[in-house]
C-alpha cells in the first residue's frame, strides 16, 4: 500500500470512529475549518451512516468570514482564542452538539508571528470547549495532513469523552 493510500485508509478508519461515537450517544458534529480548507468534513462526510451524524461544516479562511460566520472575536486568528470560537461557533449555527475547529500557519511564510506548522484544533462538546496547540514539520501538505489526523483524533476521543468524566 502506498504512503498516500495508507493516510487514505487512516483518514477513513479516524472518521469512521467519530461516526460510531456520535451514533453512539446520539449526537450532531460539526466542522469549521480555516488551515484545512473542508478538509475534516470531507473526510466525515464520506464516513458510513454521515447523514444520521454530521450536520455540515464551514470553511472561513479570512478573518471577516471567521467574525462574520463563525463569530469569532477581533484579535488573533492563529490562536486557541479563534479555534475555541470557531468550533464553538460552528456548533451554534449548525446545530451540533459536537464540533471541531481548526486555524493555523501551513506556510509559505510566518502569520501573525506565528511560524509555519503552528496549528490550533478546539474541540467543543456538551461538557465544554478544549483547545490544543501544536507545532507541524513539513511542507504545506504534511501540516494539512498531520492536522487533519490530529482534528480527526481529538473530535472522535472528545465525543467519545461525553458523560464519561467524574463528576
Amino acid at each position: 500500500m502506498s504512503a498516500s493510500e495508507q493516510l487514505r485508509a487512516d483518514f477513513e478508519e479516524l472518521a469512521a470512529r467519530v461516526g460510531k461515537a456520535a451514533h453512539a450517544r446520539g449526537a450532531l458534529v460539526a466542522t469549521a475549518e480555516s488551515l484545512t480548507s473542508g478538509q475534516v468534513a470531507v473526510h466525515l462526510g464520506a464516513a458510513p451512516d454521515a447523514g444520521d451524524w454530521f450536520a455540515g461544516g464551514v470553511v472561513a479562511y479570512t478573518v471577516e468570514a471567521k467574525q462574520r460566520a463563525l463569530g469569532v472575536p477581533p484579535g488573533p486568528v492563529i490562536s486557541e482564542q479563534c479555534a475555541t470560537a470557531m468550533a464553538e461557533g460552528a456548533a451554534q449555527r449548525l446545530g451540533a452538539d459536537c464540533a471541531v475547529g481548526v486555524t493555523g500557519v501551513g506556510g509559505p511564510d510566518e502569520q501573525e508571528g506565528e511560524p509555519v506548522g503552528t496549528v490550533f484544533i478546539a474541540v467543543h462538546t456538551p461538557e465544554g470547549t478544549t483547545c490544543e496547540q501544536h507545532h507541524f514539520d513539513g511542507d504545506a501538505e504534511e501540516i494539512l495532513d498531520a492536522t487533519t489526523r490530529r482534528a480527526l483524533e481529538l473530535l472522535g476521543q472528545g465525543i467519545t469523552d461525553v458523560g464519561t468524566k467524574a463528576q
